[in-house]
């Protein structure tokens, strides 16, 4: 079956004002074909925070949908014999270094490699540290600094860039590492805006509003080139 993973710079539930769910929400649940899908929040990056739990029930909850949240702190490994009860795996933002550290130790990562390949539509999605963590590198400020980070899961190639609109010292970090070969070639996306993968594939651009960036970023051996080819990408405005 199909298995789409999508990529969030930032938005959704997690910045709307007001805490109700948007369109880059109501696209992740339709991604899934079922009525009332069972979504799973992994909020491992924010160290499970009670409030960001609550914001997610409260925004899914009038999604229609059925309900579940990875909990790494609190009955561990219960909560992740379950997780291949989701048919969608949302991740929050926060750290990517802490979410990948404590998913490797609890094997929530093999348990993800497993629900790629099952018989079944499976939707996987995250803005960004919870998208970050889906490639194969990432710029993060896990550190306190802002620096690039090649331990990704590589479930998706490349790398990656969140926040490219929100937070700017993640743009020369991003470019420069790329150019250098320190992360492979990869994308940035705006608040607002991501990418939608197919079964590994590029399937294209999406955002919740007019003027949200998503771009590609190849490394160049051109002299003109300065290191970097960029290609903005069209969203699909939702």
């Amino acid at each position: 079956m199909t298995t789409h993973i999508v990529t969030l710079g930032g938005g959704g539930f997690s910045m709307s004002r007001d805490g109700s769910p948007t369109n880059l929400d109501r696209y992740l649940v339709e991604l899934t074909g079922r009525r009332a899908p069972m979504v799973c929040f992994a909020p491992t990056a924010s160290a499970d925070d009670a409030s960001y739990i609550r914001r997610f029930l409260t925004a899914y909850g009038s999604l229609g949908v059925r309900t579940m949240v990875l909990t790494l702190w609190t009955d561990a490994a219960a909560s992740v014999a379950r997780l291949p009860e989701a048919d969608l795996v949302l991740v929050g933002a926060g750290s990517t270094a802490n979410l990948l550290a404590l998913w490797r130790v609890h094997g929530v990562d093999r348990v993800l490699t497993e629900m790629i390949s099952r018989e079944r539509t499976t939707v996987l999605g995250g803005l960004s540290a919870g998208a970050s963590c889906w490639y194969q590198g990432c710029v993060t400020d896990s550190f306190g600094d802002v620096r690039a980070w090649p331990h990704g899961l590589g479930a998706l190639p490349g790398s990656f860039c969140p926040h490219w609109n929100g937070e700017a010292e993640r743009q020369p970090v991003f470019t420069g590492a790329v150019a250098d070969g320190l992360l492979p070639s990869g994308y940035a996306a705006d608040d607002g805006a991501g990418l939608h993968w197919v079964d590994g594939q590029l399937r294209g651009a999406i955002a919740e509003r007019e003027g949200a960036r998503v771009a590609r970023f190849t490394a160049s051996d051109e002299p003109a080139s300065g290191g970097l080819v960029i290609e903005q990408l069209t969203p699909e405005v939702l």
